[in-house]
């Protein structure tokens, strides 16, 4: 059985780290999400991990609503992270004006990464 938990170590906090992951400009975007990504070069794990980092802005309506939304992009996360690439940070934005729903979500961030750990493989060789 894999292990679907959301630890904290998965969780990008500090601003320095945020910074990183922005100044990498490495981008992809749909409907629903913006996401942004950078390889982490995490020595402190025993195996890669790939770690979230949430901004979700004030246009998206009062905190409960921005905190749905963060919510629902933790559990995209949680149920999908099996799927995703190892070893990367990325940063997730959703769009303002859409009515994503978990699905939703959850769609966009295995196409969005995929997508990203490509173009991010292919700029290295």
């Amino acid at each position: 059985m894999t292990d679907r938990r959301f630890r904290k170590e998965q969780h990008l906090r500090l601003p320095s780290e945020f910074q990183r992951v922005y100044d990498r400009r490495n981008r992809s975007s749909d409907s629903f999400l913006l996401v942004y990504a950078a390889k982490n070069d995490e020595c402190c794990f025993e195996e890669p991990l790939t770690r979230i980092g949430l901004s979700v802005s004030r246009k998206h309506g009062p905190a409960v609503v921005r905190n749905r939304i963060k919510r629902l992009l933790r559990e995209a996360f949680r149920l999908t992270q099996h799927e995703l690439p190892v070893g990367y940070d990325f940063i997730l934005i959703p769009r303002v004006g859409t009515d994503a729903n978990l699905r939703n979500y959850q769609k966009s961030l295995k196409r969005l990464f995929q997508k990203l750990a490509r173009r991010d493989k292919e700029s290295e060789s």
